[in-house]
Formats: C-alpha cells, structure tokens, sequence
C-alpha cells in the first residue's frame, strides 16, 4: 500500500511541476517512450527466461538438479538440523537453494514458500532461529549462473552477458558469508 501511494505521488508530482515549467509535452513524451521500452524489455525478456526455464527442465528431468539439491543435503543437515529431521522439507530447502544457485529467481520462489511453510509449523507464528536462516540463505545465494540479470543484460544490448559472473560469484559468496554468521551469531545473542 506504500508502494501505492509513493508511485501515485511521485507522478502527481510529475505532472504538477510539468505543468508549472510548460513541459507537459516532454512529459507525455518521455511517458510513452518508457512505456513503449517497458514492453520492448519485457518481450527480449519473455525469450531468454523460456530459454533458462527449458535448461532448468532439462535439468530435473535428466536428474541434474536433483544431484545438486542431494549435493547440499550434508551441509544442510549442519546448519538446519530440525528442518532436517524431515525429509520433505530438507528436499524442499534444497531444491530452492539449487534453483537460486542457478540463477533461476522464479522457480525457486514456491520451493523457498514450501519450505518455509513447513519450517513455520508448531512455531505458534514466531520465525524460528533455522527459518530465520533459511530466508537468509534463500536471500543471499551464491549464485553460479546469473541468469535473470544476464538476460536483463543481453536484452539491452550487451555484447557479453556473462561477463560479470567472477563479480557475481565474489559478492554473492561474501554476502552468504556474512548473513549466515550474522544470523548464527543473531541467534545466540538472542537466546541469551
């Protein structure tokens, strides 16, 4: 509802002071010609993520994804030691993980809501230590194949969309990093 009333303000204003300096022209214009490059974006967008979701289904068809979720399982098993006592949610934590180190935002969004679902059972409504760290997991992936982002960039032009993938890799590890010490380091504190 914020959100609402910022963009319903900051146009208002847009034409208000359009109106005050006699540029209600450039306004309109530069109106439809961010609309008309929203639809452009949105079309070369619609063909590279049909791309990465086939790859994706290629992937768990052929047992890929399922390999790399069973991949993280020991790790998992570690830092979610409740979660992990059942298996549907440690699959579902998993395959939310693989799908956002894939780069693939959209696939992993109803895995992550399974999985925090079925963390949040018996909790009585308050985020337990491990939901607290699954969301930060889930916000801070390492991120192997940035997928959405290199299609943002290759549908404005870019020669080579993958070329931040070093940049990428640093920081999403080094975030990763932190917020899971962060969050460990939250959960003492607060238990204390």
């Amino acid at each position: 509802m914020a959100m609402t009333w910022l963009w319903t303000g900051m146009v208002a204003l847009s034409v208000v002071f359009g109106a005050m300096t006699g540029n209600l022209g450039a306004l309109g214009g530069a109106a439809l010609e961010g609309a008309r490059s929203a639809v452009e974006l949105c079309v070369s967008l619609a063909g590279v993520m049909c791309l990465w979701t086939g790859v994706m289904e290629v992937m768990n068809r052929s047992g890929l994804s399922a390999l790399l979720a069973r991949a993280f399982r020991p790790l998992l098993r570690r830092l979610l030691p409740r979660s992990a006592e059942d298996e549907e949610t440690l699959a579902a934590v998993s395959a939310n993980l693989s799908a956002n180190m894939l780069g693939l935002g959209n696939a992993a969004t109803p895995l992550g809501i399974r999985a925090a679902q079925r963390m949040a059972r018996g909790s009585g409504g308050a985020a337990s230590d491990e939901l607290c760290l699954f969301v930060v997991l889930n916000t801070a992936s390492v991120q192997l194949l940035p997928t959405t982002v290199a299609s943002v960039r290759a549908a404005l032009g870019c020669a080579d969309p993958f070329d931040i993938l070093p940049a990428v890799w640093l920081t999403s590890a080094g975030a990763l990093a932190v917020g899971v010490a962060a969050a460990k380091l939250l959960a003492r504190v607060w238990r204390s």
